[in-house]
C-alpha cells in the first residue's frame, strides 16, 4: 500500500488509539489519521473532510458505533467502515455487519486490523473501478480504460475475434485457444439455458447487459466474474460486434458468502434451547453449507479417556455417531492433543484415520477444533466427495469459532439447570429422610429421582445382610420384569459385590462385551440393558449396600454425572448441605425479583417527580388497568407483567428533553415528533432486559389506536397487545379527567361520553364496554 490513506478514527481511549496507530505504522502503511472522541466531533469531521476508511469503537460515552455507522452510510456510503472494539460479542458483530459495516476487529485480536483495512480498501477500490468502467463503456472507451480486466470481442454471431492478455490470465485460455471459439467454452453448467438466452436477448436488442456469473477456467476450476457486454453498431445501426469486459470477483463473492454463512449459522443456532438441539441445528447447517456427505461433533471422554462422536449428521456422519475412539488411537486423539487443523482429501489412505471404512466413497475430510475461552471443547468434522479447499477450511474455522462459544454457553446453561434440578431432587430426598420412616417409601423417591436426573432407564438398591454377607434387593424402579427382585449377590462377587467390598464406584459401558464380569446375564437378555453403574452405600464407615443404575441405550457420563451418582449413594449426609444451598438459591431468586420490582417502582416514581403535572398519574393508571385486566380474565402471571408495564409506561420520556416534556404550551410539530418517539425510546431501553421482555407491551404500544392511526408502528385492532389496549383507555381517562396547565379536567359525564365516542376509533370496543360497565354504565 504505497499511497497515503486518510483515516477517521472514532476512539475515546487515547492508549487504544496509540496502539492502533503503532500497528498501522509497523505494517508499513502510510496514513494520516484524524482521531475524534465523541459524536459531535465525528459529525463535524465526516462532513468537512473526505476519508479513505473509518475505524470506530462500538461503545463510547454518550455515543455508540451504530449511530456513527448510520451517519457514515448516509454521508459517504462508499467509505469502508470497520468496528475496532473490545466489547463486541458475536451477536452484536453480526448485527453491525447486517446494518452495513464492512468488517469488525476485536481489540484482543488487532492482528486482523491491517488485513481488514487492506481488504476493505481493495474492495472499495474495486467498486470504484467498476463504476468507472461502466461510465467509460457508455463513452465508448471501455477497452482502453478496462485494459486491466479481461476483454473479449466477438462478431455479431458470437464468435471470438480478439481477447486481451488479462482474459488469458483470468480464464487460462490463450488467444490462440479462444479466437474462433464461442464464449460458451467458459460455461460452468451453474446457470440455466434461460439465463444465457436472456443475455443474448438483451444485447441483440442493442442494450448493455451487466451482471455476475460463474465460469469455468481452462483447468476446470470455477470462478465468479462481473461482466459487462455491449453491442457495437455500424453507422446503419446494425450490430457488428460485441465487447465483453470481465472482472474476477471470486474473492469478493467468497467474502460475501463467508459473511452470509456465518450470519445464517448464527441465526439458525439462536432458535436452539438445548445443547442437543443446538448441535443438531449446527451440524445440519454445516452439512448444507458445505454440500457435505456428513458432519460430526467430537468431544473428549473425560471418564475413560479417548474421544467420542457426540453426534453425526448426513449419511456418512450418522455412521460415526456414538463411536468411541480409544486414547492414543487415530487422528482424532492427535487433534485433541495438539489442537491443530486437519485436511486430507484422501483420508481413506491415512493409516491413522480411525474407522476409515465408514467413509465410503467420501474421501475429503477436514477437522477444526472448537475453542471457547482458550479451552478446546470439541472438534468439528466435515466429510464429502468433492475436494475441500483451504478457503473451505478458513470458512469452517470462522463458523467453528462462533459455534464454540454458543455451544459452551448452552452447555453451561444446561449444567446450571441440571444442578438446580439435582439440588431440588436432593432436597426432596432429604425431606423424605427427615419426615418418613418407611425405608421403601424413601428409596422409591430416591430411585425415581435417580432415573430422572441421571438419565438412566432403571435403578435399584441392594442392601447387605451382615450375617449372610449377601446383597439382597429391597427397592427398584424402571424394570420391565420382576427378575431383579429375586436375585441375590454375595459380597465380593460380581460387579455389585465387588463395588461393595472395595467401596468404589464401578462402571461398565458395554455389557455385551463383558458378560463374564456381570453375573446377572438375565438382565442383559430380558431387560436389554447395555450399560451398568454401581456405587457403594456407606454410613459411619460401614457398607450398607449398593445403588445400581442401568441403561438401555448408550450413555456418556461426565464427571458431574458421577458426582451426583455418588451424592445419591450417600444421600443422607449430602441432603442436609444441599437443602441449605437450595434454600439460598430460592431466596436469592425471590430477592432478585423483589429488587427488580423495586427498581421498576423507583423508575416510575422518578418519572412522576420529573413531570410534575402528571404526578400520581402512574399509580392511578396502574391500579385501574390491573382492575380492568382482572375483569378480562388475566391470570396472576399476566397481571404481574401488566403491573410492570403500567409502572414503566412513560419510561421512554426519559429520552425526551425537559424543554419539550415540561413545556406549558402546545408542542410544535418538530417537538411533537420527538415526543411521539417516547414509546420507541422505552422499547430500546427495556428490550435488552430479559426480565422485562413480557412487560414491553404497554410501554411500547399504549399509544397505538384500534383504527391503526396511533404510533409508533400504526398497529390496528388485535395486532395491538391486549395489555396495551386495556392501558390505553385508562391512560386517556386519567389524562382527560385531570387538570393540566393548558386545559381544565373534563367532567365525569363528558369524559365517559368521550370514551364512548372513541369506541372503534381509539379504543377496542370490547374494552370500552367493560370499562363503562366498571363505571356502572351501559354502552349507549
Amino acid at each position: 500500500m504505497s499511497k497515503s490513506i486518510r483515516i477517521l478514527h472514532l476512539e475515546d481511549d487515547a492508549k487504544d488509539a496509540e496502539i492502533i496507530q503503532a500497528i498501522l505504522e509497523s505494517a508499513g502503511i502510510i496514513f494520516q489519521i484524524i482521531r475524534v472522541q465523541n459524536g459531535i466531533e465525528f459529525d463535524q469531521a465526516i462532513r468537512m473532510e473526505k476519508f479513505d476508511v473509518i475505524l470506530a469503537d462500538y461503545r463510547l460515552p454518550g455515543y455508540d458505533g451504530i449511530k456513527a455507522l448510520k451517519l457514515a452510510l448516509e454521508l459517504c456510503p462508499d467509505t469502508p467502515f470497520i468496528f475496532v472494539s473490545g466489547t463486541m460479542g458475536e451477536d452484536v458483530a453480526i448485527e453491525c455487519l447486517t446494518q452495513g459495516a464492512t468488517d469488525y476487529v476485536l481489540k484482543l485480536k488487532l492482528s486482523r486490523l491491517v488485513p481488514a483495512i487492506k481488504r476493505a480498501l481493495s474492495e472499495a477500490e474495486n467498486l470504484g473501478e467498476r463504476k468507472q468502467a461502466e461510465n467509460n463503456l457508455r463513452l465508448q472507451s471501455a477497452a482502453l480504460e478496462a485494459a486491466a480486466n479481461g476483454i473479449v470481442i466477438t462478431n455479431h454471431k458470437g464468435i471470438i475475434t480478439w481477447v486481451n492478455p488479462a482474459f488469458t490470465q483470468l480464464t487460462g485460455y490463450t488467444a490462440e485457444d479462444a479466437i474462433g471459439q464461442n464464449p460458451r467454452i467458459l460455461n460452468s453448467g451453474k446457470h440455466t439455458p434461460e439465463f444465457y438466452r436472456e443475455i443474448w436477448k438483451t444485447i441483440l436488442s442493442g442494450q448493455v447487459w451487466h451482471g455476475e456469473l460463474i465460469n469455468r477456467r481452462a483447468d476446470g476450476t470455477f470462478y465468479t466474474e462481473e461482466m459487462t457486454v455491449a453491442p457495437v453498431c455500424q453507422e446503419q445501426g446494425e450490430i457488428s460486434h460485441f465487447v465483453a469486459i470481465k472482472q474476477d470477483i471470486s474473492n469478493r463473492k467468497q467474502y460475501e458468502m463467508e459473511r452470509e454463512a456465518i450470519i445464517s449459522v448464527a441465526n439458525a443456532m439462536r432458535t436452539a434451547t438445548t445443547r442437543f438441539d443446538l448441535v443438531d441445528i449446527f451440524l445440519n447447517r454445516i452439512t448444507e453449507l458445505f454440500n457435505a456427505d456428513g458432519s460430526m461433533l467430537l468431544k473428549q471422554n473425560k471418564i475413560i479417556g479417548g474421544v467420542v462422536v457426540e453426534m453425526g449428521c448426513g449419511p456418512v456422519g450418522e455412521r460415526f455417531t456414538g463411536l468411541h475412539i480409544p486414547p492414543g488411537k487415530g487422528v482424532c486423539c492427535e487433534i485433541f492433543a495438539d489442537g491443530k487443523l486437519y485436511l486430507n482429501n484422501h483420508a481413506h489412505t491415512d493409516p491413522l484415520f480411525f474407522r476409515s471404512d465408514l467413509l465410503g466413497d467420501s474421501h475429503a475430510v477436514a477437522c477444526v477444533p472448537l475453542i471457547a475461552q482458550d479451552e478446546m471443547i470439541g472438534a468439528l468434522w466435515v466429510i464429502r466427495k468433492e475436494v475441500i479447499t483451504e478457503k473451505d477450511v478458513n470458512l469452517l474455522v470462522a463458523i467453528a469459532n462462533l459455534a464454540a462459544n454458543a455451544i459452551q454457553r448452552v452447555t453451561l446453561h444446561e449444567q446450571t439447570v441440571q444442578q438446580l434440578h439435582q439440588m431440588a431432587s436432593l432436597h426432596q430426598i432429604d425431606l423424605a429422610i427427615s419426615s418418613i420412616f418407611d425405608l421403601r417409601v424413601i428409596l422409591d423417591i430416591l430411585l425415581k429421582n435417580a432415573v430422572t436426573q441421571l438419565g438412566v432407564d432403571a435403578a435399584n438398591v441392594l442392601l447387605l445382610t451382615p450375617d449372610t454377607r449377601i446383597l439382597e434387593y429391597v427397592a427398584g424402579f424402571g424394570f420391565k420384569t420382576t427378575n431383579i427382585e429375586t436375585l441375590k449377590v454375595l459380597l465380593g462377587e460380581g460387579r455389585a459385590g465387588t463395588a461393595a467390598s472395595e467401596r468404589r464406584i464401578l462402571s461398565l459401558t458395554d455389557l455385551s462385551q463383558a458378560q463374564d464380569a456381570f453375573s446377572r446375564t438375565v438382565l442383559i437378555s430380558e431387560e436389554e440393558f447395555v450399560s451398568h453403574h454401581v456405587a457403594p452405600l456407606t454410613a459411619k464407615g460401614q457398607v450398607k449396600g449398593v445403588l445400581e443404575v442401568f441403561c438401555r441405550k448408550q450413555l456418556d457420563p461426565t464427571p458431574e454425572w458421577f458426582e451426583f451418582f455418588e451424592s445419591l449413594a450417600t444421600q443422607a449426609a449430602i441432603a442436609v448441605d444441599n437443602t441449605t444451598l437450595f434454600n439460598q438459591l430460592h431466596q436469592s431468586n425471590i430477592e432478585l425479583t423483589l429488587a427488580y420490582d423495586a427498581t421498576i417502582e423507583g423508575w416510575s416514581r422518578a418519572m412522576d417527580m420529573r413531570d410534575k403535572e402528571t404526578e400520581g398519574h402512574t399509580q392511578r393508571v396502574t391500579d385501574m388497568v390491573l382492575h380492568l385486566a382482572a375483569r378480562m380474565g388475566m391470570d396472576m402471571t399476566d397481571l404481574l407483567e401488566v403491573r410492570r408495564g403500567a409502572l414503566l409506561h412513560d419510561i421512554g420520556k426519559m429520552g425526551v428533553p425537559d424543554s419539550i416534556l415540561l413545556k406549558p404550551d402546545k408542542l410544535t410539530k418538530s417537538e411533537w415528533e420527538i415526543m411521539r418517539r417516547h414509546p420507541v425510546f422505552a422499547y430500546e431501553m427495556l428490550a435488552p432486559i430479559a426480565y422485562l421482555k413480557e412487560a414491553l407491551d404497554i410501554p411500547y404500544c399504549h399509544h397505538e389506536k384500534w383504527d391503526g392511526s396511533g404510533y409508533p408502528r400504526g398497529l390496528k385492532e388485535n395486532q395491538i397487545p391486549l395489555a396495551a389496549r386495556l392501558f390505553a383507555i385508562v391512560d386517556v381517562w386519567d389524562a382527560i379527567t385531570s387538570d393540566r396547565p393548558y386545559r381544565a379536567a373534563l367532567s365525569r359525564e363528558k369524559a365517559l361520553a368521550y370514551i364512548q365516542e372513541q369506541s372503534g376509533k381509539h379504543f377496542d370496543p370490547r374494552v370500552v364496554t367493560i370499562f363503562l360497565d366498571e363505571m356502572n354504565l351501559t354502552p349507549r
